[in-house]
């Protein structure tokens, strides 16, 4: 089952966001999640890029910004602590497998690539290895579903404030 979104994404979206990875996006099919400000946060992407390239992130951080503010929170060791608290927590491996199991469904909708069959992202489902996927599947799909996407988004500061991030220069 192929649910493709019906709508193209506005061009000038894509163009925010060339602007925000500095490079054209690829295999974008929406606008996933935005920023407070309004510019596009996250993006949807296809399993299967243009060139044939199979790529299992299917939401992608594209906000300097946020994946700045993310990288903080890398940096302080909240994946590592994360993935601790999943090997001693059964109600959040189970919650976190969850989520896992919501991404591949999402991904499948927009096609299968035997090449990543059952690979999500971000470490799910035993271990965090990546907190940009697990936010970027949080602000797509709203909170409930990834719960260490949720806490990792709950724990950034206020990255939009200064205004959308493909206008003025990012810090």
């Amino acid at each position: 089952m192929t649910e493709t979104p019906t709508n193209p994404v506005d061009p000038a979206d894509l163009a925010a966001v060339e602007r925000q990875l500095g490079r054209l996006p690829r295999g974008v099919v929406e606008v996933a999640a935005r920023c407070p400000c309004g510019c596009p946060a996250v993006v949807r992407t296809l399993p299967r890029l243009p060139d044939g390239t199979p790529f299992p992130t299917s939401f992608y951080a594209t906000c300097p910004r946020l994946t700045s503010a993310i990288g903080t929170l890398e940096a302080q060791g909240m994946m590592r602590e994360m993935t601790e608290r999943l090997a001693t927590d059964p109600e959040l491996a189970a919650a976190y497998r969850g989520a896992h199991e919501d991404y591949l469904r999402r991904r499948s909708d927009l096609g299968e690539v035997p090449e990543i069959d059952g690979i999500s992202a971000g470490g799910m489902p035993d271990r965090v290895k990546c907190l940009h996927v697990l936010v970027a599947h949080s602000m797509a799909v709203g909170p409930g579903i990834n719960p260490l996407g949720d806490e990792a988004l709950a724990a950034l500061p206020q990255w939009w404030t200064g205004g959308c991030c493909t206008i003025k220069s990012v810090e």
